[in-house]
């Protein structure tokens, strides 16, 4: 099975030392977001997760402790914009996040690493030229240390909205010349793009829509098929496998306006003060009310990949 952590909050930028913890204890409790009494047990163990997967904007707390993860498989999506702190107010400087990428990706190696671009917006000051340029320095920094790019345009959720006052939209032909301009940038710097719940429209030579974390994503990482039980995908705009994400919505400190995870920061306060890092659940404690059910877990790997399967 894959074991998700970053859809609903960034726990290795706020909650390393309570995943730590966890991964001490060998097991972690999530709370249903939607059927709050409802709680899913996942044992914490390599003989039943095939994968980790991390999505952050700032791994720093986790890699003084990476020994503790030995035993799994790892794979980090770390997200690194060109946003200031009006923007994205609680987000380290992006040439700390790099210095961080890169010590990560010496650490568990460069097919484990895919940094994130995502999403784009456009107003007056972050115009198409200035994404170009930016882009460009970023991937020239990464060059060597990822084989992916993720990017998407920017939802306008209600929530992004109603937090991110004058948002719009990137239109199509906008959509269009970033991606033509990304493509050549990543080809010069061994980038292979995915494109996140775009449309395929925009797919080019190096820039596919066929999922950022697909089957065949984790494959190429982990050097070996993974018989994957055919259910309904999370999102029909791609193949992403993104269950069992043991997160919690309205707790990531960041305060991006584009988030889609917060309700609002007033909200993510208060749920951050019930925050204890020796609970079973990432936030808050259990009650007599809670029903706790385990998780159906185990290995989807099957066999190694032929050496030829790196280079399709």
């Amino acid at each position: 099975m894959i074991l998700n952590t970053g859809s609903r909050t960034d726990i290795p930028a706020y909650y390393s030392d309570w995943f730590y913890n966890r991964i001490k204890a060998g097991y972690v409790l999530v709370r249903n977001p939607y059927y709050p009494s409802q709680i899913t047990k996942y044992l914490l163990s390599p003989d039943v997760i095939d994968v980790m997967v991390f999505c952050t904007k700032n791994p720093f707390p986790m890699l003084g402790r990476l020994s503790l993860l030995s035993t799994f498989d790892t794979f980090w999506f770390v997200t690194i914009t060109p946003y200031g702190a009006e923007i994205e107010p609680h987000v380290p400087p992006r040439e700390q996040v790099i210095a961080s990428f890169r010590q990560l990706s010496a650490e568990v190696g460069s097919r484990r690493m895919s940094w994130r671009y995502d999403p784009v917006l456009i107003t007056e000051q972050y115009s198409i030229q200035y994404h170009i340029e930016q882009f460009q320095k970023m991937a020239e920094a990464l060059s060597g240390y990822t084989e992916q790019c993720v990017i998407s345009f920017i939802d306008l959720y209600e929530k992004t909205k109603r937090n991110f006052r004058g948002i719009r939209s990137v239109t199509k032909q906008e959509q269009e010349i970033l991606t033509d301009a990304f493509s050549q940038i990543a080809k010069e710097n061994g980038l292979q793009i995915h494109l996140c719940c775009e449309n395929k429209s925009l797919v080019r030579e190096n820039v596919d829509a066929d999922g950022c974390m697909s089957k065949a994503v984790f494959e190429k990482a982990l050097g070996c098929r993974l018989e994957v039980p055919k259910k309904k995908t999370a999102r029909r705009e791609c193949s992403c496998l993104l269950g069992a994400d043991i997160g919690a919505y309205n707790t990531c400190g960041h305060g991006c306006l584009y988030c889609y995870a917060n309700y609002d920061m007033e909200t993510v306060a208060k749920n951050r003060k019930l925050h204890n890092a020796s609970s079973p659940l990432l936030i808050g404690e259990l009650s007599e009310q809670d029903v706790i059910k385990p998780a159906e877990q185990k290995l989807w790997k099957n066999g190694q990949l032929d050496i030829f399967d790196f280079f399709r």
